[in-house]
C-alpha cells in the first residue's frame, strides 16, 4: 500500500519535472531519482524537527542542504520551489496527523531560504 508520504512525494516530483523539463535534460533520470530521495530526506527532517519540538533542527538542515546544492550548480530558488510544492501537497492531504506541524516548520525553512535570495540579490546589485 502506498503511504500518504509516497503520494505527496510522487506529486512533488511529477510537478517539478513537468514544470521544469530542463532539469531532466540537465540531470537525466538519475536526477529524478535523486529528487525523490531528497524529498524523503526533507520529510524525515520535518519529522525529526517535530519529534524534537525544534523548528531550528529543520532550518539548520535547509541551510546546510542549500549550501551543498548551490555548490553543485543548483539554485536556491529550486529548493524554495521544491519546499513550496511540498507545502502545497501536504496541505492538500485531508487527514494527516503531522500536517500542521510540518506546514509550520516548512514555512520557517522557506522563509530562511527566501531571505538568502534577497540578501544575495542585494549584493549583486551593488
Amino acid at each position: 500500500m502506498t503511504s500518504q508520504i509516497d503520494v505527496i512525494i510522487d506529486r512533488v516530483v511529477q510537478g517539478i519535472y513537468r514544470d521544469m523539463p530542463e532539469l531532466l535534460e540537465r540531470f537525466g533520470e538519475q536526477g529524478r531519482v535523486k529528487c525523490r530521495e531528497d524529498n524523503y530526506h526533507h520529510i524525515k527532517h520535518l519529522n525529526s524537527a517535530r519529534n524534537l519540538d525544534s523548528d531550528d533542527f529543520f532550518v539548520d538542515y535547509v541551510l546546510w542542504l542549500n549550501n551543498i546544492l548551490t555548490a553543485r550548480g543548483m539554485k536556491t530558488e529550486h529548493l524554495i520551489d521544491n519546499f513550496k510544492r511540498l507545502e502545497n501537497e501536504i496541505g492538500a492531504v485531508e487527514s494527516f496527523d503531522e500536517k500542521d506541524d510540518y506546514l509550520s516548520t516548512l514555512k520557517k525553512g522557506i522563509a530562511e531560504l527566501e531571505e538568502l535570495t534577497v540578501e544575495s540579490s542585494l549584493y549583486t546589485k551593488r
